[in-house]
């Protein structure tokens, strides 16, 4: 018997490869065009053509390919027509029934005319790229139809895979859905020296969930669905909601696909686009249903090769914008079917993808290295350089009124100078026993500039999750390590009172949870659960300007999670007299 899921069936459409753009020094130098088009793209064989738009008519968009030192030019030009490509819904859940987020259409939801109105207003970003602040895809400097957002990557960084998509105020988490994504691969030579695999061999892996809509016969019309649930009201009436997540996962942009594999070496650069939705991925036998073990290796992570390969015999926790470089030894699976699934709880559509490998030997030369990349040093609170301090408080749904998670610039004040407790101020007492005082200095986009950055200086940034999702941090411009994660109460047993809106005593560490090895390399995403303050390093390298920092499930960055910063020349710095700081202005 045929399976099926959500109305249409697993592993019978081909993983599609997107192209691959290797502009030449030229070519680079003098500027490459990609234009934003809508077209027409088959999902899967069992719909009808979907609408999407993309980059230079592929969804997801093309490969970008360049070496490390080689500056590259590119005119992304809004050549977007039609209406908007995506049906939006705010559903309620129904007592007895699968949550809306599990159901294709609408579940009852009327359309979102706001979300029907939108215009092709887009701009991108190269998430992971160290440029100038000008050509970092400012949320507010979208462009419409005709006309070209410019922008320069000196892409002097190690190897590793960035990724773009679109960034547009307060619309990111539509425009994305609408398809506007595509991977970014630096090359360099401590990368060659591994002659890892390459070619038809390494293949990218573009993971999103989506939703599709239904027609009046209750059958799957192709249509892109952006359905939340609703969760409450607020005080205006309007309807709040969870951020999205859909029945159907796409790889390179086809539902549950199947890809042919020779029984040799692959390497899959994972990279997980969904606006909201963190998959624990798993490598299973399709017959046995048992997690396949001692073939897969993990080698990097968001900003480069790892120290050495880390064995991943576990699910793989990935949140949205995380990349993670993998080895798959399939020479060890010969003429096996494997599924990628994701395992994590209360998933109701598991599968992801399934690899077919081939039952024929191949002789392949490629030796998993002891090694990966001898130039990587592992920085601690010992071997930090001198650097600032900032911490960045993760407030849950519902406080001080605000049903919508938040996110706070803290800064460190003397007890003596707030009220104790009182609304935006969280007090911690450390392992060392020390108590410090925070307040609250912005909670809102628009809020005053909080924080500035001397250019080259190292900071260490603390994310604090006083209750609520995990929020995968980002922070552009800059790759970080993580130094450690600190354990604090949250939830019931926390002295964060959400109606205060504020710390009624001091929380009290609790302890150090261990910094996995797949988290052990160089990131820019950073997951940050409840109870968690998670510490991470790193230098404001390469750009100077405007940039941001923000929760990437992108419901939420839409909705308030995400603060401005400005990284300057510590020679201007001394001439600011503003209210932001410089190097320690997050103390």
């Amino acid at each position: 018997m045929r399976e099926t899921a959500a109305g249409l069936t697993p592993f019978i459409d081909a993983l599609r490869v997107p192209p691959v753009l290797r502009p030449d020094a030229q070519e680079a130098l003098q500027g490459i065009e990609i234009e934003l088009s809508a077209t027409w793209a088959r999902l899967h064989s069992e719909l009808p053509p979907t609408r999407v738009w993309t980059y230079a008519g592929h969804f997801p968009g093309p490969t970008l390919e360049v070496r490390r030192g080689q500056r590259l030019r590119v005119s992304w030009t809004n050549r977007l027509t039609g209406g908007y490509p995506v049906t939006a819904v705010e559903a309620q859940p129904r007592q007895g029934e699968p949550a809306p987020s599990d159901v294709p259409g609408r579940s009852g939801a009327e359309p979102l005319a706001a979300v029907a109105a939108l215009p092709p207003w887009t701009v991108t970003h190269l998430h992971g790229a160290r440029t100038g602040g000008g050509n970092d895809g400012w949320a507010e400097n979208a462009v419409s139809p005709g006309d070209s957002q410019l922008a320069e990557y000196p892409n002097d960084h190690r190897a590793t895979a960035w990724w773009y998509h679109d960034h547009a105020m307060d619309i990111t988490r539509f425009n994305v859905h609408t398809g506007l994504a595509g991977m970014y691969l630096l090359r360099d030579d401590e990368e060659d020296a591994l002659r890892l695999p390459s070619g038809e061999f390494e293949i990218p892996l573009v993971v999103q969930d989506r939703n599709l809509d239904t027609d009046p016969d209750g059958l799957l019309s192709g249509r892109l669905l952006h359905k939340t649930e609703i969760v409450a009201k607020d005080a205006q009436g309007n309807n709040v909601t969870k951020a999205f997540s859909g029945p159907y996962t796409l790889v390179n942009g086809v539902v549950w696909p199947y890809l042919d594999v020779a029984a040799r070496w692959y390497r899959l650069r994972l990279l997980n686009a969904s606006n909201a939705r963190i998959f624990e991925l798993q490598l299973t036998d399709e017959d046995s249903g048992e997690p396949v073990r001692g073939a897969v290796w993990q080698i990097g992570t968001d900003g480069g090769l790892l120290p050495r390969p880390v064995p991943l015999d576990a699910p793989l926790p990935v949140a949205p914008a995380e990349r993670m470089d993998l080895l798959v030894d399939f020479g060890r699976l010969r003429g096996r079917r494997l599924r990628l699934v994701n395992s994590a709880q209360g998933v109701r559509y598991p599968q992801v993808m399934q690899f077919r490998v081939d039952e024929e030997p191949v002789r392949d030369p490629f030796v998993l290295p002891e090694v990966v990349s001898g130039s990587f040093r592992r920085i601690t609170h010992e071997t930090a350089p001198e650097h600032g301090h900032r911490l960045v408080a993760l407030v849950p749904p519902g406080t001080a009124g605000n049903l919508h998670p938040g996110m706070w610039e803290m800064h460190r004040v003397d007890p003596g100078q707030v009220k104790v407790p009182s609304e935006g101020v969280v007090q911690l007492q450390g392992a060392d026993g020390t108590v410090r005082t925070y307040v609250r200095g912005a909670s809102s986009f628009d809020d005053a500039l909080g924080f500035m950055a001397e250019h080259d200086a190292w900071e260490q940034w603390s994310f604090l999750n006083l209750g609520g999702p995990t929020h995968p941090m980002h922070i552009h411009l800059m790759d970080f390590q993580v130094l450690g994660r600190e354990l604090y109460p949250a939830g019931a047993g926390s002295s964060f009172d959400s109606a205060l809106g504020g710390t009624r005593a001091p929380l009290v560490s609790t302890g150090q949870a261990p910094v996995s090895d797949s988290d052990a390399g160089w990131k820019d995403v950073i997951q940050v659960p409840a109870g968690q303050m998670v510490n991470v390093i790193g230098r404001f390298h390469g750009g100077k300007g405007r940039f941001m920092f923000h929760c990437h499930l992108l419901e939420h960055e839409d909705m308030g999670m995400m603060r401005p910063f400005v990284v300057m020349p510590p020679e201007v710095m001394a001439f600011h007299h503003g209210s932001g700081g410089g190097r320690h202005g997050g103390h």
